[in-house]
């Protein structure tokens, strides 16, 4: 499965998997718990495929970002929490992305991409970087 298929829904913690559409919305499976829930079209509702990282130069993709913290750790899940200090957490990020904006990337932001990488981690889902071209061949 790739990050065509996983939400982050606002208000909702963790991720999603996009199961099907409905005329008022769609149905998604929290990838936490199993459970399906609806959701409707007034939701703010980001695909992880279309989520980018600011850096001094460029956005980065979140399926790159991802890409370079499986790299750093191996194939492993992080070697550090979601809840650490801000000053780990920022240390860390970092270390993935030396050149990342720290004015427009705030702790936050790197909470939910190391909290996001270890329950794809977790799920099995470890194959960031899908490729545009397949992507746009489904549309």
């Amino acid at each position: 499965m790739s990050l065509e298929k996983i939400l982050a829904i606002s208000g909702k913690p963790g991720l999603y998997e996009l199961k099907t559409q409905t005329r008022n919305g769609f149905v998604a499976e929290s990838l936490s718990d199993g459970k399906k829930i609806s959701v409707s079209l007034r939701h703010n509702v980001s695909l992880l495929s279309e989520i980018a990282i600011y850096t001094y130069t460029e956005e980065v993709p979140l399926g790159e970002v991802l890409e370079k913290v499986k790299q750093k750790e191996n194939g492993a899940a992080t070697s550090i929490n979601h809840k650490e200090s801000k000053d780990v957490l920022t240390n860390y990020f970092s270390e993935v992305l030396p050149d990342y904006d720290e004015d427009r990337v705030y702790p936050s932001d790197i909470k939910k991409v190391i909290q996001w990488y270890n329950l794809l981690h977790s799920k099995g889902i470890t194959d960031f970087t899908a490729t545009e071209e397949a992507s746009s061949e489904e549309e």
